[in-house]
Order: structure tokens, then sequence, then C-alpha cells
């Protein structure tokens, strides 16, 4: 178990490390060219999965400087979890043993503005605003900017789902095998902070 903690938190500071030469404007682009292309030609081995929003401002590979096969992505507006989601976390973690799952939610999300404003959505989009519903109930009124607490509280909530989630996903965090977190893009800075 302290070997997956230490992995965990050694791939969380890669992560950090990367979005801080992001923000510094010293990207190095890792593992984007032609050899890197026919090295994962035949498989993968990401070192963490990146559960964010579907939003085309915060690309994991780019915010977080890294390439080719290093990050397993899914995406999804407002960065909420269903079986589909879940499913596809349970399979990178069993398939490429992976110890980090972080939640990554944004600044000035669209899915969960709506949701805060309780906005008349079409279709299948009114499926987002009753999966972040519940996290609204977590914040308090009065507060500065309630679309970004609304955002804190919404990758809260995703972090607890995932940690929580019956019968694989729980045990794998109960036993140290996987260590899940929760952030924040500010939009403006390009920064990414910590919120779980």
């Amino acid at each position: 178990m302290d070997q997956t903690i230490a992995a965990a938190a050694a791939v969380l500071q890669m992560l950090m490390d990367g979005n801080q030469r992001y923000v510094d404007k010293r990207s190095t682009h890792p593992h984007q060219d032609a050899a890197r292309i026919h090295e994962i030609a035949l498989g993968q081995h990401p070192v963490a999965i990146i559960l964010g929003c579907s939003d085309s401002r915060v690309p994991p590979e780019v915010i977080f400087d890294h390439g080719l096969g290093d990050l397993f992505v899914v995406r999804v507006a407002g960065n909420v979890v269903d079986d589909v989601v879940l499913g596809s976390i349970e399979y990178a973690i069993v398939s490429f043993d992976i110890p980090l799952v972080m939640v990554l939610g944004h600044e000035r999300c669209g899915a969960v503005s709506a949701a805060v404003k309780h906005s008349q959505v079409p279709g299948h989009v009114s499926t987002l605003m009753l999966a972040i519903q519940p996290a609204l109930e977590r914040v308090k009124e009065g507060g500065n900017n309630p679309i970004d607490a609304a955002v804190i509280a919404n990758v809260e909530m995703t972090v607890e789902e995932i940690k929580t989630s019956e019968p694989l996903l729980a045990k794998l965090v109960k036993q140290g095998r996987v260590q899940v977190v929760g952030a924040r893009y500010d939009l403006e800075q390009g920064r990414v902070e910590m919120v779980v």
C-alpha cells in the first residue's frame, strides 16, 4: 500500500510540475513525435486517469504538459460520473495499474453554470443538470462566486462518488491501490489547483 501511495504522490507531482511548466510558458511537449507514435502503437501505459470536462479550453495533455499515451483521459461535460464513466475508470485502473485518478473541474464551467442558473436545456443535456444538482445543495448561500463554489462542490461530489463506487473502486481505494483527488483549472491563469 505504501508503494501505491508513493506512486500516486509521484504521479500527482509530475502532473503539477507539468502544469507549472505550462503556466510558465516552458512546456516541453513530451511524447508527441513519430517515435512515440510507434512506441505506443502496440500498447499504452498511462500514469494517471483524468476525469475532466469536455470543455475545449481544458485539454489535459496540454495543461499538464504530457503527451501521447501518458494520460488516460475521460471527458464529459461537467465532469460528472455515470456507469459508463465509472466503467472507463475501472477499466484503466485494472488494465494499466494506474495509481491516481484526478477529477478536474474548471472555472466558468458551462454545465455547472446552467445547473446553478436552472437554465432550460434541450434534449439529453438535462441529464447533466440532474447529475450536477446534488452538488449545488452543498454550496453555501450568498457566496461571492456561486458558480465557482458549485464547480468545486461538483468536483468534491464526483471524487466521493468515485471513491465509494461499488463493487470495485471502493475496494481499491480502501486497499490503497488507487488515490482519488480533485482539482480546479483556472481559465485565466492556466493553473491547476488542488481542491480535494
